[in-house]
């Protein structure tokens, strides 16, 4: 049985492509062709499941057709649209230590001055500057800017985000 912990997102399956099975994969982390893997693990009613790639290829910098093993029609490849995409960590090709937003998502974030803000509750990549959801202990979301000057430490034994804020940007947030 494949864990959470053993594996990270990458991506997210989209609609069918053509009638023979293929897929559409969104993904976020080229991973699979750099380290040449053999599958990708879906997770299917909250279940990690491995699905070996017959084929794939690029269609564009963020977006792969994908052929998997025994999904041979377009209805059989419908019923995994919309499964997140995982990759094992034994397999990848990045550094021990590093992280996606994904799996800091649930952290707390921690200001050097204010203390505990909140949880990261999710981040928002689709602007040019990505920010950071925080929800505070009162229930309110709190965007913090996803920077190198204000990210200062991310510390997964502790699951802390670190951040240094600047004077009034919690105020902001207060005013929208």
């Amino acid at each position: 049985m494949i864990r959470q912990e053993e594996v990270y997102k990458i991506g997210k399956i989209g609609k069918p492509h053509g009638v023979k099975g293929e897929l559409t994969f969104f993904f976020d982390d080229d991973v699979f062709d750099r380290v040449d893997a053999d599958y990708l693990v879906l997770c299917i009613d909250g279940i990690l499941v491995p699905f070996f790639m017959e084929e794939w290829r690029f269609k564009s910098g963020e977006t792969a057709l994908v052929k998997f093993c025994d999904i041979d029609s377009k209805e059989a490849a419908s019923e995994l649209t919309g499964c997140e995409v995982f990759f094992p960590k034994h397999l990848s090709d990045r550094e021990e230590d590093e992280l996606t937003w994904d799996e800091i998502t649930g952290f707390a974030v921690k200001d050097h001055s204010k203390g505990i803000i909140g949880t990261l509750v999710a981040v928002d990549e689709t602007t040019v500057n990505v920010l950071l959801e925080v929800k505070t202990p009162d229930g309110k979301i709190v965007l913090i800017p996803a920077n190198e000057d204000i990210i200062r430490k991310i510390d997964p034994k502790t699951e802390t985000l670190e951040v240094c804020l600047p004077e009034g940007l919690i105020d902001l947030n207060d005013n929208n």
